[in-house]
Parts: structure tokens; sequence; C-alpha cells
């Protein structure tokens, strides 16, 4: 109580709370105070058990924050929470995120292309901190490319795919994909044979995440892709890290239905993907 009051009484207008008795809470986070150039807008839900045993769980929303940049900033915001186990650290969360956009300015970096094309957008107006972007997406398969040679083109075990139980509301429906994965390679020839089915490859949205460890190393080789849904593969990396889950890709398919969930559609895809991991 005593973090939310000192955060509300730094940020001022900037500090939102969304739902008090869920503990969830928005800031917008800008470069500077005059005309700011590179905005993004940090949503946390703080659980039961922050700040001595659980991390908040966050979202980070920007149009123009994706791939590569959404990955570092969210590492670094995983390093803080390992370095002030038991801590309150929204604050400290908050002034990194201000310091990569104040870098950012001041960089060569044109300024965001900000180009709203997810169907969830345009009539998502009123709360500003929920809008979600949708980027231009190269083909998933193609992602993993860099990292599957043709000198791994070795026959590897098929991995066995499980499909969860569909959820559907207002029309559009989410549906979860697991296999057991040790490889990127074999994270390569899952998404390939999903892709096979005509239904899955009409998804509007196929998002997914990994996580593989290495034991050589003792480091998880992880990644995630958003297919248009931008945060989206974020969050379910994040869920999966929660679950500390080892070897295993989920991917969860969305059909869109003609009308806008909101932020609803996050949760649809996080208890698709929870409800198949339990499975």
């Amino acid at each position: 109580i005593d973090e939310i009051e000192a955060l509300s009484s730094i940020y001022g207008e900037d500090w939102c709370v969304v739902d008090e008795d869920e503990k969830i809470y928005c800031i917008k986070i800008n470069d500077c105070l005059d005309q700011p150039k590179w905005t993004l807008c940090l949503q946390v839900i703080l659980p039961p058990g922050y700040p001595t045993s659980e991390p908040p769980i966050y979202q980070l929303n920007a149009p123009w924050l994706r791939g590569q940049d959404y990955m570092e900033l969210a590492n670094s915001l995983e390093e803080i929470y390992v370095q002030n186990l038991g801590e309150s650290i929204l604050y400290l969360w908050v002034e990194k995120i201000r310091e990569v956009l104040i870098e950012k300015a001041q960089t060569s970096d044109p300024e965001p292309d900000i180009k709203k094309t997810s169907e969830e957008v345009d009539e998502d107006h009123g709360d500003d901190f929920l809008l979600e972007y949708q980027a231009i997406q190269e083909d998933p398969i193609k992602m993993l490319n860099y990292i599957t040679s043709e000198s791994q083109e070795v026959d590897e075990e098929m991995p066995s795919i499980h499909h969860g139980n569909p959820i559907t509301d207002r029309r559009s429906t989410f549906q979860a994909h697991l296999a057991p994965v040790v490889t990127p390679r074999q994270v390569k020839r899952v998404l390939e044979k999903l892709y096979e089915n005509k239904k899955i490859a009409s998804a509007t949205h196929n998002i997914y995440a990994y996580r593989i460890y290495c034991e050589d190393k003792q480091t998880f080789l992880q990644d995630c892709e958003d297919d248009g849904e931008t945060a989206a593969g974020g969050r379910l990396l994040h869920l999966m890290q929660i679950l500390n889950v080892h070897n295993v890709l989920v991917v969860v398919s969305r059909w869109y239905g003609g009308i806008l969930l909101g932020p609803d559609r996050f949760k649809h895809i996080n208890n698709c993907a929870r409800n198949i991991l339990v499975e």
C-alpha cells in the first residue's frame, strides 16, 4: 500500500488504477515531459505474494516495442527483480524503462512508426493503456531459420503434438497446442506440422513460445512469437517462466469472430496455455 501511494504521488496523472481489488495498475512512461517522442505503458498485476515471494505480472505496451527491443527490456526487468528479491521494485522498473526511452531518444533511432492494424485496436479507444498494436510480422517459421542451419537437417524424432480444449468467447475461439521439444529444429518441425492443418493455418493469430533447457550451459534457450498480437508472445513466455516449464513448445491459435474482446483476449490466451501445460 505504501508503494502504491508513493508511486501515485510521484507520477500523478501518469499513474492509473485499473482495478483496485485485483491490484491491477498502469503507468504511462515518457522519455521527457515536454513533447515526448517515445512512450510506453507498463501494466502490472500484483499477486498476493508480492513483494516477498512473487514477482509482478506485467505487460509492456507500445506500438514500436517488438522483437529484440521487447526481449531486451523484459530481461532487464527480470534482472532487477532477481537483484532485489523480496523488495518493492515497481519504482526501479519504471525508472529503468524511462532510461531506455531516453537512450532511444538520444540515439539516431527515428520516431516510432505507429501503425494500428490489429482488429482489436481501432475501436478499443477510451483506455489508452490497454491498446494493443499489430506489427507486420514475417512468417513465424522463417524466424527460426537463423538457428536451424542446413547442417542440422538431420532426422530428429517428430515430437508428439497435443491439442487442448478450445475456449470460445463472443465468437472468438482460442485453442492451445503443445509439444515436447529439445532443439530449435524440433520447434520448427512442430510449427510446420501444425501449419499443415488448414484450420490452424487460417487462424487470425498463432502465438507461440518455447523454453529449452541446455544442461551443458545450465541456461535456457527460449523465444516467442506474437504473430500480430503484440505482447501476447511475451506474456505467454512469461507464464511459462513463472510455471518453470522445461523443454516444451506452446502454440495458441486464435480465430477472430468479429467482436472485439479487448484485454480479455490475453486472459483466454494464457488460460488456454496454462490448461494444456497442467494437463
